[in-house]
């Protein structure tokens, strides 16, 4: 897939002009796949949260809320009781998946159970949008530190890339560059701390930092 790892969205003109370039065409044009599962993973989420998501209030005007062709809901939690001849399509069909924060690793059981891992590899022109734990879900590892799920086996995620992310840098009080730092000595892979105004594109192997606000990288 075409990856575009974001902290926050698409939140600025340069993020903006990546994720045209990753779409070949406007996004007026572009039919989108909300996935809102992550949230039911984290405590800070619920379904005050996953309803402003889907209904693209103005919290998500930089995700949902970017004015797409069509707008439907992929909930992975439903997708392993429904068949894989109903909700592949739907798949196969969308020109993007939107995939909203949460928790990271309850996002990646549940891409696991439902079966939307297996289906990436064959979805080359479709683009990943995701946001917090919706981009760390493609990394090896997310860290202890992110870790909110109680029932989360370990911190490991699904290694689609090969560099961990450090999410809403300066955002929070416990998301400084220097809780960074600690979080990056023990992650054992290379990493990016994002922040709101960053995001990392991913294609075909290759990876460009796209950015207007602050970024730091760990290790080579």
């Amino acid at each position: 897939m075409k990856l575009l790892l974001t902290s926050g969205g698409v939140t600025n003109s340069s993020i903006h002009s990546a994720l045209v370039q990753l779409l070949g065409k406007p996004i007026a044009e572009c039919h989108a796949l909300v996935v809102p599962t992550a949230q039911w993973g984290h405590p800070m989420c619920g379904p005050t949260s996953v309803r402003g998501l889907v209904a693209a209030e103005p919290t998500w005007q930089h995700f949902s809320g970017l004015g797409w062709a069509s707008l439907g809901v992929l909930e992975l939690t439903a997708l392993p009781t429904i068949g894989a001849e109903r909700w592949v399509p739907w798949v196969r069909e969308a020109d993007v998946l939107l995939v909203d924060g949460g928790d990271a690793t309850y996002l990646y059981h549940w891409m696991r159970e439902s079966g939307l891992a297996d289906l990436l590899p064959s979805l080359p022109d479709t683009v990943w949008v995701g946001v917090s734990a919706g981009s760390m879900v493609m990394t090896p590892r997310i860290g202890d530190y992110f870790v909110e799920w109680p029932s989360a086996p370990d911190d490991r995620t699904l290694g689609v890339v090969d560099f961990s992310i450090f999410p809403h840098l300066d955002l929070f009080p416990t998301n400084t560059l220097t809780h960074a730092e600690r979080w990056a000595a023990d992650i054992g892979v290379p990493a990016y701390a994002i922040d709101e105004q960053t995001a990392i594109k991913v294609v075909d192997g290759s990876v460009e930092v796209v950015s207007e606000g602050q970024w730091t990288k760990f290790g080579s």
